[in-house]
């Protein structure tokens, strides 16, 4: 019955103006923009909300790469300054981050021209979070980002 009942609920999404789709249905509303630009019938695309999910995936990119640096820089203070814990999980979260980092900057290239803005932030918000997982004051971690981009990003580098 409620196979039916989905079935019924698609077709009537059918009629549905695409601006309205968007919101009630999206990846229906996503199969449906593809399939306009495929068969070349721009003149019925959904632009206005088509334009917000293109910047959006942009947007996403470079989120992500700020949010594995703040996690990888994390990481590099906790086993700098508490040595004694550093563990398999954490020198895994280090090669995990880093990897994922390195394969983000080859899909785009142009998030190299971000990087250092990129690290300068997320060593601010690395040193906040490090403090409350340590337990140690925010004092006792460098002011400064102590660490170049070429360490931040070296596979092998473990302070």
């Amino acid at each position: 019955m409620s196979k039916l009942n989905d079935d019924l609920s698609l077709r009537a999404l059918d009629d549905v103006p695409a601006p309205a789709l968007y919101d009630l249905d999206f990846v229906r509303w996503t199969e449906h923009q593809a399939m306009l630009v495929r068969e070349r019938r721009f003149g019925e695309l959904d632009l206005e909300n088509l334009l917000e999910e293109i910047e959006s995936m942009g947007s996403s990119e470079h989120h992500a790469l700020r949010s594995r640096l703040v996690v990888l820089l994390i990481h590099l203070l906790k086993c700098q300054f508490q040595p004694e814990r550093k563990s398999e999980s954490w020198l895994a979260t280090l090669g995990e981050q880093r990897t994922q980092i390195e394969l983000g900057l080859e899909r785009s290239p142009s998030l190299k021209s971000h990087l250092a803005a990129y690290i300068e932030k997320a060593y601010r918000s690395a040193v906040r979070r490090a403090s409350i997982e340590t337990g140690l004051e925010q004092t006792v971690f460098p002011s400064a980002n102590p660490y170049s981009a070429e360490q931040i990003l070296d596979i092998d580098f473990i302070p």
